[in-house]
């Protein structure tokens, strides 16, 4: 089994949501009615991820302590580092070089949400591969924004291009990365781009030329949701809102995907439950407890793929 180590990077100064991040982390705003964090952190849970990894600012790294301690109250373990400068992606994979070892990583970006009735398998795919590394895409409006990747007429990827004046498709990619342990040698030998960080599409690039990298497709069943200014804060809190509330159930909730992936007992989430009732997100939990009938059942998504008549 392969034992895969997450990274969160919530660094940086959020300089396109200020004045909201001038005394607070971007990554602890909230979207709708839970921290920024919890979501792409709730990601790596469902994957299997129990060791994380979360690289912030010195200013910041308190308040992410105050909020999630070491992890063990999750049944996951958490450990901070601190980035000093935003020096690009890669620079959280060297500064997180201890933590990880020998193991392969899996890297998120703590302003990105990913939610989707078939993500959770194509993730794990992604994690079960002990060869090559994988990078996931998805179509937007926008491409020029993001590093976009090239096919030819098969959808075979001919290249990667970050933040093209004339784009060759719509397909961004997003900030969510599966890599191979060896990355880390290939990040020392990267050089800093103009901006002088180091370019996560560098080593994407780098990858893809040594045919150590795939390339998922995310298409119109999954949602993936890049956080970083006003708007797309509002979009995405009114995205979580209006599904929580027609469905009846919570997106990126870590203490019920802890429960469910049988981390933690019935009576750890009750605990858990007791400090969060006033707000409503205490009585959920509760009532995960309760889901055994089958009505509570299907309204918290454990719905089969399909049923028969």
């Amino acid at each position: 089994m392969i034992h895969r180590k997450g990274i969160i990077l919530a660094g940086g100064s959020g300089t396109r949501l200020s004045p909201i991040t001038n005394a607070i982390s971007k990554q602890l705003v909230p979207i709708y009615d839970k921290p920024m964090i919890y979501y792409p952190l709730t990601t790596l849970m469902m994957v299997g991820i129990k060791e994380i990894m979360i690289i912030t600012t010195k200013r910041d790294e308190k308040a992410f302590r105050t909020l999630f301690k070491n992890g063990n109250h999750l049944g996951i373990s958490i450990k901070y580092a601190i980035q000093d400068n935003p020096d690009g992606i890669p620079q959280a994979l060297l500064i997180a070089q201890e933590f990880i070892g020998d193991s392969p990583i899996v890297l998120v970006l703590g302003d990105n949400i990913f939610h989707g009735s078939n993500l959770i398998q194509s993730l794990k795919e992604a994690n079960l591969d002990d060869e090559n590394s994988t990078i996931f895409a998805y179509p937007v409006k926008d491409p020029e924004r993001y590093g976009v990747v090239e096919f030819d007429g098969n959808y075979n990827v001919l290249n990667i291009e970050e933040k093209p004046k004339d784009p060759k498709t719509n397909y961004a990619v997003t900030g969510l990365y599966f890599y191979q342990n060896q990355v880390i040698k290939k990040i020392k030998n990267l050089k800093p781009s103009k901006r002088g960080e180091l370019e996560i599409t560098d080593l994407n690039q780098l990858l893809l030329s040594e045919h150590r990298l795939k390339i998922q497709l995310l298409g119109r069943g999954a949602a993936w949701l890049d956080t970083g200014t006003c708007d797309s804060l509002h979009e995405a809190s009114s995205f979580i809102k209006i599904i929580e509330q027609r469905q009846g159930f919570k997106i990126g909730c870590p203490e019920e995907v802890s429960w469910r992936q049988k981390w933690i007992s019935d009576q750890q989430l009750i605990k858990l439950s007791k400090s969060l009732l006033k707000s409503g997100y205490g009585e959920y939990l509760m009532q995960l407890i309760d889901s055994s009938n089958s009505k509570n059942k299907y309204l918290l998504g454990n719905t089969p793929n399909s049923i028969k008549s």
